[in-house]
């Protein structure tokens, strides 16, 4: 009842629509059924024993709502016996036009549920999918490094399609195929009592059977999309790594796990499929049973010529209105698996949705415009799941200063510099701008102040201007210019075809390594920030594009308070300070003639360079 809930809220978002499709709805199930019940009057036709008119009397008006049912049917009685009486040809022609009208009106209807019921699935599944984004981008880096992309887009294509069909059986399972079942078991006990509650022992055995497929096919189905989003990940990691993977001649490799992922992904979900369309059959078969049986059972009252009245054209009119009966108890069928199947996917959707984004903006933020003093770190300590990466670690940086920050591998530098622009908060100690802490401003203006550039140059699909000018709605050409200019960046991309226009690929993968690093550093120096970051910023180039690179990053530092975690300790000779960082403690700190001359730590790192 809770998923019914929930998808309720989901569909119901966009009442007006949802209700049209409950009205349309019901006029079709309406007209389904008269259009199989005027089918009587040619049934009396072809069995001559039409109602004698001289037997009935012309209906009066009724005065109660009760009693409207009644009188449509005593006034269609009255019109047919005398039309019948009149001239049987006509009466004919007369009841094949109102079921044809009853037909077409049913269609009709059906294909406003549709049309309402279109624009419905999709929209609540818009809104659903663009909250899943919405929150994908807003959580902290922790839970993008535990989660696989993969996973992610699955659970924003599969999972979202699950609840797409969730909606369309919700509608069904609630406000259509209820009020169809009511319906025409109505009908069918006025038409026959005695055959209807013979007939009705189909619906508890059909709940069994659908309760015990259910419980199953949602185990099933979480299996099944779990292994989708192990697919779309290995997908993602091959497409990524298709450099490496032909590289390393891991084709085949690759090629063979992939064909394991999907091998089981190919089971998985036919044994989804098969429990989700097993229980319409058995209910279809049963259906068909008590058919048979009800055939048994009415034949031997017609031959016996039983007390009941049931006559053959009502006889022949039960089983077709039964025979319809079935259909709702079928899609009843259906929709609850689809809401089994649903439940799976709402859960997963729910687990991203439910995710502390923990990098919040405090009750009443402040908005920081400007670092006009130091940038401090009081005690700060932090670890991933855990596992210590900083301890302790206090130092500050003055307004215009370049701090670089050397260390062995995993000593903590590049966690360092994400705690500035709070990718991440520490487990201890504070950060602080200008006496206040990093908590106190809204994370909007906190990244307002900080420019960054890093070893991977994180470049998106589109042309260069929109790479330089990342995150401006209304790109200035102009200022794009002047700071691929300042990025050595100007020349190479006035080379290429279209200029500021040109679309670099995927990833910037039209573009080289020295390349793709400039246009980082333009989209840096495009920005203007007060605060800098350079995490390892030349490490992967060759020599003369780390010279180029080099050259656009001191004149980006110049009248910024720049951070530069470095391993080639070449490029921060000319640093202000710098901090050793060994097992995420401030080992050393200094100029570089200055730790050099102590030959420690830093010395020994330099030795290794060939720098000492």
């Amino acid at each position: 009842m809770k998923d019914l809930k929930e998808i309720y809220r989901l569909t119901f978002a966009y009442r007006s629509t949802a209700l049209k499709v409950v009205a349309y709805n019901l006029f079709f199930v309406v007209f389904n059924l008269l259009s199989l019940v005027l089918f009587i009057p040619v049934l009396q036709l072809i069995f001559r024993t039409p109602i004698s008119s001289q037997t009935l009397k012309k209906p009066t008006f009724p005065s109660h709502l009760f009693e409207f049912g009644n009188y449509g049917k005593d006034a269609y009685n009255y019109w047919m016996s005398t039309l019948v009486k009149a001239d049987p040809k006509m009466a004919l022609l007369g009841v094949c036009i109102s079921v044809f009208a009853a037909f077409f009106l049913k269609n009709l209807f059906r294909y406003g549920a549709v049309w309402h019921q279109s624009h419905l699935r999709m929209v609540v599944v818009r809104d659903l999918r663009n909250n899943l984004f919405q929150k994908i981008l807003y959580l902290p880096l922790a839970f993008h490094s535990n989660e696989r992309r993969g996973d992610l887009m699955a659970r924003m294509n599969s999972d979202v399609g699950e609840i797409e069909i969730a909606v369309v059986s919700l509608l069904e399972l609630i406000f259509r195929e209820p009020i169809a079942i009511f319906i025409n078991l109505l009908t069918l006990i006025v038409l026959s009592p005695e055959l209807t509650l013979f007939s009705l022992f189909l619906l508890p055995v059909s709940a069994l059977v659908i309760s015990k497929i259910n419980k199953s096919l949602k185990r099933t189905a979480k299996q099944g999309q779990e292994q989708t989003g192990l697919l779309f990940s290995s997908i993602d990691e091959a497409l990524h790594g298709i450099r490496i993977i032909k590289a390393f001649r891991a084709i085949k490799f690759i090629e063979n796990r992939f064909k394991t992922v999907n091998q089981t992904h190919q089971k998985l979900i036919t044994k989804t499929f098969r429990k989700k369309d097993l229980s319409p059959l058995i209910n279809e078969t049963l259906g068909s049973l008590v058919m048979v049986l009800l055939v048994w059972v009415g034949g031997l009252l017609i031959l016996n010529k039983s007390a009941s009245g049931l006559s053959g054209e009502l006889f022949l009119t039960f089983i077709i209105v039964f025979s319809q009966l079935l259909r709702p108890i079928q899609s009843t069928s259906n929709a609850l698996a689809n809401m089994a199947k649903s439940k799976v996917s709402l859960d997963r959707i729910n687990q991203v949705l439910m995710e502390d984004e923990q990098i919040l903006d405090p009750p009443n933020p402040q908005n920081i415009t400007a670092l006009n003093q130091e940038l401090i770190f009081k005690n700060v300590s932090f670890n991933y799941s855990g596992d210590p990466v900083l301890n302790n670690v206090s130092f500050s940086v003055q307004r215009g200063e370049n701090i670089a920050i050397v260390g062995e591998s995993g000593s903590g530098k590049s966690t360092l510099l994400d705690l500035i622009p709070r990718f991440y908060d520490p487990v201890s100690g504070e950060i602080c701008i200008d006496g206040n802490n990093l908590k106190a401003f809204s994370v909007d203006s906190l990244r307002a102040l900080i420019g960054i550039v890093t070893q991977d140059s994180l470049l998106f699909n589109g042309s260069v201007l929109e790479n330089i000018a990342f995150g401006d709605p209304n790109p200035n050409l102009q200022r794009a210019q002047e700071a691929a200019k300042s990025a050595n960046a100007f020349d190479f991309i006035m080379q290429l075809e279209g200029e500021f226009e040109y679309n670099i690929g995927d990833r910037g993968n039209k573009l080289s390594g020295g390349q793709k690093q400039r246009i980082s550093i333009a989209r840096a120096i495009y920005k203007n920030p007060q605060i800098l970051l350079l995490d390892e910023a030349t490490s992967a180039l060759d020599t003369q594009s780390e010279l180029l690179v080099q050259h656009a990053l001191e004149r980006l530092m110049e009248g910024k308070t720049s951070l530069i975690v470095a391993h080639r300790l070449s490029t921060i000779k000319k640093a202000n300070r710098i901090l050793v960082l060994s097992k995420g403690q401030i080992v050393e700190t200094g100029s570089h003639q200055e730790l050099i001359a102590i030959k420690g730590h830093y010395y020994r790192l330099c030795s290794l360079q060939g720098l000492s």
